[in-house]
């Protein structure tokens, strides 16, 4: 199959095309390099430095390489920087995705892979989430991948052979064996990272937001999935899409793991003790939140199988400490 992938330079985005080519599929990359890295890609894949919204150009490279479906990746993922550039987040994230899509259209390509997050269920009064635990993002970042998800819904009522698979991600973590690709945000956001800086030296400490949640240790609980797992689930559903699906999963492996056991387990990792602070909870943080992927498991024949929060860290520290100062970007 010819596969465009959006923000293929990016974290989750290198990783899913180096997964594609191993199962024998045809790449091409578009990234606009606002947060990508060109060394995460390798130099004999197609690659377009192109932005969302440039809808004549995207048409184009679709029909260039023939392509058959599209997995989309390239979205700003800052829930902080949502809240601050709202504008910026519904321009880049759900204007992004209707330019890709009307591009699409004209070019008459009606498969569809998209990178959704847990986001969009805010603040869920129960766990684990299911699929049809009620949508209510409280943020403009899950809101502008929310608006997509009803976006693509109505392009499927209006065309019957338009089919999707939608992925609701928890928290992505670990880089790819062989540790030639791995995490590199500018700014870096991710608590594991975050901790695996302070333990290199990089930043003084490590921050745990709140103590006293309802939680075993009064930290909050996050499910962690390795970003391998993930776009394994993405390959298993791009090759599973026919015309007229709409499919919705949750990516996380079902359990998880508190703060306080991610800077036990980095210690472990790495060696080192872990500098902390210990300040007051963040508005909005839920004391747990973890899927159900049963549906996903059931339906794609995905098993995560990177499930120790060791090995995935482990697999993160060898990239940090193979690449202390990511991909080098200046």
């Amino acid at each position: 199959m010819n596969i465009l992938v959006t923000g293929g330079a990016g974290y989750i985005g290198s990783h899913a095309v180096r997964k594609l080519r191993e199962t024998g599929h045809s790449v091409v990359i578009l990234d606009n390099l606002s947060y990508g890295h060109r060394e995460s890609v390798p130099n004999d894949i197609p690659f377009y430095h192109v932005d969302l919204r440039e809808t004549d150009r995207i048409e184009t490279i679709l029909r260039e390489h023939q392509i058959n479906a599209v997995m989309h990746f390239a979205a700003l993922i800052s829930v902080g920087e949502s809240v601050e550039k709202p504008l910026l987040y519904y321009g880049n994230n759900t204007l992004g995705a209707v330019s890709l899509l009307e591009a699409m259209e004209r070019a008459g390509v009606r498969r569809f892979v998209f990178s959704s997050t847990a986001a969009v269920y805010g603040e869920p009064e129960e766990t684990p989430i299911f699929e049809t635990t009620q949508r209510h993002p409280i943020n403009p970042y899950g809101r502008s991948k929310w608006f997509v998800e009803q976006i693509l819904q109505d392009i499927a009522v209006s065309d019957p052979q338009f089919g999707f698979v939608v992925f609701r991600y928890f928290n992505v973590a670990g880089a790819g064996e062989g540790g030639l690709i791995g995490e590199d945000h500018r700014p870096e956001t991710h608590l594991i990272p975050l901790v695996l800086f302070a333990a290199m030296g990089k930043r003084d400490n490590i921050t745990v937001f709140g103590t006293d949640y309802p939680t075993p240790d009064g930290t909050c609980i996050r499910d962690y999935v390795h970003v391998d797992d993930l776009v394994t689930a993405h390959v298993l559903g791009i090759e599973a899409l026919r015309g007229g699906d709409a499919r919705f999963y949750n990516l996380g492996i079902g359990r998880g793991y508190s703060v306080r056991e991610i800077l036990d387990a980095a210690k472990n990792v790495t060696g080192t003790e872990i500098p902390t602070v210990f300040g007051s909870r963040r508005e909005g943080d839920p004391a747990r939140l973890f899927a159900n992927s049963d549906k996903v498991r059931k339906e794609l024949g995905w098993e995560p199988q990177h499930t120790n929060i060791e090995e995935i860290i482990a697999s993160a520290w060898r990239w940090h400490i193979a690449h202390p100062d990511g991909y080098n970007i200046l």
